[in-house]
């Protein structure tokens, strides 16, 4: 497995940005970003605002979430 890097909130928030995601809200801690696909369906994740997110959260909550592999994620930042 390729090493995963540490990454804050806010690195992980610009980097989807970059790839058409947009802040809808913040509530607390977590920042809930969306994206509109092409058939019209709406993609949500939520990430964790915090100073490093954890691997697991970033490789199952979010990548996995979204269908964005490691190395595409690696390439954004």
């Amino acid at each position: 497995m390729s090493n995963v890097p540490q990454v804050s909130g806010q690195e992980l928030i610009k980097a989807l940005v970059k790839i058409g995601f947009s802040v809808v809200r913040q509530k607390g801690s977590h920042t809930r970003l969306v994206k509109i696909k092409e058939n019209g369906f709406k993609q949500l994740v939520t990430v964790p605002n915090h100073k490093i997110i954890r691997k697991g959260t970033l490789l199952n909550g979010v990548l996995k979430a979204i269908n964005l592999p490691l190395e595409d994620f690696k390439k954004l930042l």
